[in-house]
């Protein structure tokens, strides 16, 4: 499991090969998750050996997902009407996304749809004006997340042939994080020249070949990746919910057993990165769902083993917790991520038995201290009452033994 030492955080909106920012491509962009984007955050212990990741519950997914939830909601809100050219279009009502146009398009009617692929020209500048992207043939996949906010959401309130003017706030655009490439600080508003040169219906995926399917359903991972290290657990989730369905559906045609293998290995990286992803969201029952679909098919899948181990425990269930990471240990005996978690968790569950233990005794009055009561020493005058008593009975015994004697004589 390779640690991703050094994560450069590109743009939503460049679709390019992270190495290569100078070159245009339709292709999706995005980060190097070369196995299975496992070493989300590297620990400086770890001395970039090969753990898992450290799947500490993050604040602020629940943000995100609901800002998530606001952008979808106003996706389906449907087409609103334009206002007249060079006037402004306040696209979600808050002033954070603007849309003017400047040449207007072919109508209503040739608006793109959700789910289409489209391509547009694009030219972006910062608010100083320094331009710092442009593509004459951009393509991606409208709504699902495949370029940021902005363009996902005004390029569905576009004509065919229209060019608009586009101002974003840094919410719609790279947010607080801000970008490598393209180069935009933290943020950082947009303003982008926009337009829609096509929109075509997706490719109907049951029938892709394996290679293009596969590769496919790579690129919407990895855009899950860029999702997840920005700190889009929502959005990643999004992502990889795509990618599973692409892995997921049935095919028209013939594929070797080499390539459904290649397919399942695929399902399998979505499956545990979405985990990572609704973990951070703190959806434990969907992270376990995740986890058991892993273990279904790779029993041995150490991630899924440790991820199912992490989330048992944040549901307080330690015994069963410790149970997974043992098994996962069995498997990766030099693991220290794993060896950690389990000596932290032993530990807790050890206390957690003692304050169990000590409640039930207390509930039942405490039996443990009425056996360590030290008896009293009794009075040193019982033993004279004792003496007294026995010598009564001796002489009541003599004299009884007297009137018999007597009696028979």
């Amino acid at each position: 499991m390779a640690d991703v030492e050094e994560t450069v955080v590109t743009g939503a909106g460049d679709q390019r090969d992270s190495g290569a920012c100078t070159q245009h491509s339709s292709r999706a962009l995005l980060l190097d998750g070369a196995e299975d984007f496992e070493m989300l955050e590297t620990s400086e212990d770890d001395g970039g050996e090969d753990d898992l990741p450290p799947l500490e519950d993050a604040g602020g997914g629940k943000k995100e997902e609901a800002e998530s939830e606001g952008g979808a909601r106003s996706r389906d809100d449907g087409p609103r009407q334009c206002p007249p050219k060079d006037e402004w279009l306040d696209i979600l009502g808050s002033g954070l996304l603007r849309k003017k146009v400047l040449e207007s398009g072919e109508g209503l009617d040739t608006r793109p749809s959700r789910g289409q692929n489209v391509q547009i020209r694009l030219k972006t500048a910062l608010a100083d004006g320094t331009v710092v992207e442009e593509d004459s043939e951009l393509s991606f996949t409208l709504g699902d997340g495949d370029v940021i906010q902005a363009l996902d959401l005004a390029v569905q309130l576009m004509e065919m042939g229209e060019k608009a003017l586009v101002e974003a706030d840094a919410k719609y655009a790279y947010g607080s994080v801000g970008s490598a490439c393209p180069p935009v600080g933290p943020n950082s508003s947009l303003s982008m020249e926009v337009q829609l040169l096509s929109a075509l219906d997706a490719p109907d995926v049951e029938a892709m070949s394996p290679e293009d399917r596969i590769g496919l359903a790579g690129q919407k991972r990895e855009r899950g990746n860029t999702h997840y290290q920005r700190g889009d657990y929502a959005f990643a989730v999004n992502s990889y919910g795509i990618a599973l369905q692409i892995t997921e559906a049935s095919s028209k045609v013939d594929m070797t057993l080499e390539q459904e293998a290649e397919l399942l290995d695929m399902k399998v990286k979505c499956l545990n990165n979405m985990a990572a992803a609704q973990l951070k969201l703190e959806h434990y029952e969907a992270a376990v769902s995740s986890c058991v679909s892993v273990l279904v098919h790779q029993p041995n899948n150490v991630k899924a083993l440790f991820r199912y181990g992490k989330v048992l425990a944040l549901k307080g269930e330690l015994a069963e917790a410790i149970r997974m990471l043992k098994r996962a240990l069995k498997l990766e005996p030099s693991n220290k991520t794993i060896h950690a978690e389990l000596s932290k968790l032993a530990k807790k569950h050890s206390e957690q038995k003692g304050a169990e233990q000590a409640m039930y005794k207390k509930m039942l009055g405490n039996p443990s201290d009425a056996s360590s009561i030290t008896p009293q020493p009794k009075a040193s005058w019982g033993f004279s009452w004792k003496w007294l008593f026995g010598a009564t009975a001796v002489a009541i015994g003599g004299v009884a033994l007297s009137v018999v004697i007597a009696a028979r004589n």
